[in-house]
């Protein structure tokens, strides 16, 4: 065999090779290219999807936010009018007691013989216990009824604020 034979074989086999190889890294710059766009465009799907993810659950605080100063607004007007309501009450239970103090005091007045003036010294008394007894009661009652009003208004404020907040679903299991 010639030098020349074995010089064109030797440049047919580099000639091959270097094909073969060209083709490889070919195919491997053209795979890492489409893997690099599929992972870009996971990366943008995922930062589209954060982002959406993100502006729900600030809609969705703000909502349960707005819903829970809602309910205490709601609770401070109620408060407001039970106290109101509270004045009058007191208001209407001190003409009540006045008019009992007048009606106790009005029993010593009616006697003009002495059996009925003791009568009506003991009916005075009688009159100004159970004076001082619905005077007494009607001041618990307020207070109880505050008592109440402040109770419920808070229990329907904190329900208000926890219906806002998302129920946990039950488990299939």
């Amino acid at each position: 065999m010639s030098v020349g034979r074995l010089l064109s074989i030797g440049m047919l086999l580099s000639l091959l090779l270097g094909l073969g190889y060209g083709a490889y890294q070919h195919g491997r710059s053209t795979s890492n290219n489409e893997w690099e766009a599929r992972w870009a465009e996971q990366g943008e799907f995922q930062a589209k999807a954060r982002v959406a993810a993100e502006t729900s659950a600030r809609a969705e605080e703000q909502r349960r936010q707005t819903a829970i100063n809602r309910a205490g607004s709601n609770a401070r007007e109620q408060n407001q009018v039970a106290a109101i309501d509270a004045i009058d009450a007191d208001a209407a239970g001190q003409r009540l007691h006045i008019a009992a103090a007048k009606l106790a005091a009005g029993d010593s007045r009616c006697a003009s013989y002495t059996g009925a003036a003791e009568r009506g010294q003991t009916a005075t008394r009688s009159a100004m216990v159970l004076s001082d007894l619905l005077k007494r009661a009607d001041a618990r009652a307020g207070e109880l009824a505050k008592a109440y009003d402040a109770a419920r208004v808070a229990g329907l404020a904190c329900e208000v604020a926890f219906s806002s907040l998302p129920q946990p679903r039950p488990n299939a299991d």
